[in-house]
């Protein structure tokens, strides 16, 4: 697993739960390292060592985990520049709910070695979206549970959302149904923001 999402779930949980308590899941998960270096690549069974001992010392399951996670990626101050990534994606909660079809691809351009799921999104017969998440570690569609609900808050959309659970193949697919497109103000988002002039 890249060392960036690593880095991620560290930030998220000492930012959430304070130092010591992401010092505690270090030492349940046998790291032998207090911090993730985000330009290098571990064993996809030290992530879930991580998640693991996350949800054995904070006694909650790991999808709940997985799911704040992908909140904070985008609402913490710390994670700014993901949220205005994923902002690019669209003038509206619709559009941007279509830019992850292309987000593995856009996450490939910055980072080549970063393995991003592979992400569609298609309207159902009834109105509602189906978003299918492609990767070989399980548990990523909870992290995007997340991540949408926060964004549909950034938009101002109202939605309600499910994880369907698993396909076949292990893909995870989650159902997204707006309720009210403009329910509230959205959070500001600026375009131009942090450019120099």
């Amino acid at each position: 697993m890249h060392g960036m999402i690593n880095r991620a779930i560290q930030c998220f949980l000492r930012d959430t739960y304070g130092p010591q308590v992401w010092h505690d899941i270090g030492q349940g998960a046998g790291l032998g390292f207090e911090n993730f270096e985000a330009m290098l690549s571990y064993p996809n069974q030290m992530t879930l060592d991580v998640l693991a001992s996350s949800a054995r010392r904070l006694d909650k399951p790991v999808e709940s985990i997985l799911e704040d996670i992908g909140t904070y990626m985008v609402s913490h101050p710390n994670v700014e520049a993901i949220r205005r990534l994923l902002r690019f994606g669209g003038e509206n909660f619709t559009e941007f709910l279509y830019s992850l079809n292309e987000l593995e691809g856009r996450a490939r351009l910055a980072l080549p070695e970063l393995e991003m799921p592979k992400m569609t999104v298609g309207q159902s017969d009834n109105g509602t979206y189906e978003l299918t998440v492609s990767i070989s570690l399980p548990g990523f569609g909870y992290a995007m549970l997340g991540v949408i609900r926060a964004m549909a808050d950034d938009y101002g959309t109202l939605v309600l959302l499910d994880h369907q659970g698993w396909t076949d193949s292990g893909d995870e697919v989650i159902i997204v149904n707006i309720l009210e497109s403009a329910f509230a103000e959205g959070r500001h988002f600026d375009l131009s923001a942090g450019v120099v002039q």
